[in-house]
């Protein structure tokens, strides 16, 4: 497909991936992705006709308005869309499919100076959650999810989620809809319900053995409310 060929179909694709678009007119102010995504046609363009240092310019222009900072020697395939888009950093060596959605605060970044492949590669499919870091030449496969603030160094299966810091993947395939976030499970949460629960089995069992134990774990009890009383009055 020609350059603006494929600049009328990622404007088009918006209207696909948020509902909250509602007329033309919404593109000029408040759909940074979709601009920097077509200064980003043009300027891979010239890099790939070796005008690297216009294209270079090219897209420091475009990080000043849309402040979406992505390499024109980036591989973005079609129907990419980038929403909201502020603060999204995508490197010289990142590898992006077709019908990928990326949300704000995302970056796509390396974790090497060594020359070579150092950025990510992001299948087809692929959701990135908002504030994701994605860093090093890892895969993220084919319809996979990461999670929103989830720091991923290494590759993660076709049709999985990932969250977390370093991010983990913890559900085998995911729902048909990539907007619903709120069925990324919370393993924070999960963890702490485990740890409490650990807990008053081993409470349990030194009370059961061990009276005095009772007794000492009541009156410091009734030293902390005391102190918790005292410092309300």
């Amino acid at each position: 497909m020609g350059i603006f060929a494929l600049i009328k179909e990622d404007f088009s694709n918006a209207y696909k991936n948020d509902p909250a678009l509602n007329s033309k007119l919404d593109f000029l102010f408040n759909y940074p992705g979709i601009w920097a995504m077509a200064w980003y046609r043009v300027a891979h363009k010239l890099h790939c006709a070796n005008f690297k240092r216009l294209a270079r310019i090219l897209m420091g222009i475009s990080q000043i308005l849309t402040n979406i900072d992505i390499h024109p020697a980036a591989q973005i395939g079609r129907r990419v869309f980038i929403d909201h888009g502020t603060g999204v950093v995508i490197g010289e060596t990142t590898i992006i499919e077709d019908d990928v959605l990326i949300y704000q605060g995302v970056t796509l970044g390396g974790v090497s100076l060594t020359l070579g492949k150092r950025h990510p590669t992001i299948r087809s499919g692929v959701v990135v959650g908002a504030g994701a870091k994605v860093l090093g030449n890892i895969e993220i496969g084919k319809d996979a999810k990461i999670g929103a603030n989830s720091v991923v160094v290494k590759n993660v299966p076709s049709c999985s989620t990932a969250i977390g810091i370093p991010a983990h993947v913890i559900e085998k395939g995911r729902c048909k809809d990539p907007f619903m976030h709120n069925m990324l499970p919370d393993i924070n949460k999960e963890m702490f319900e485990y740890l409490l629960k650990r807990v008053a089995i081993l409470e349990h069992i030194l009370v059961k053995d061990n009276q005095e134990l009772l007794d000492q774990d009541l009156a410091l009890e009734n030293i902390y409310d005391s102190f918790i009383k005292s410092m309300k009055s």
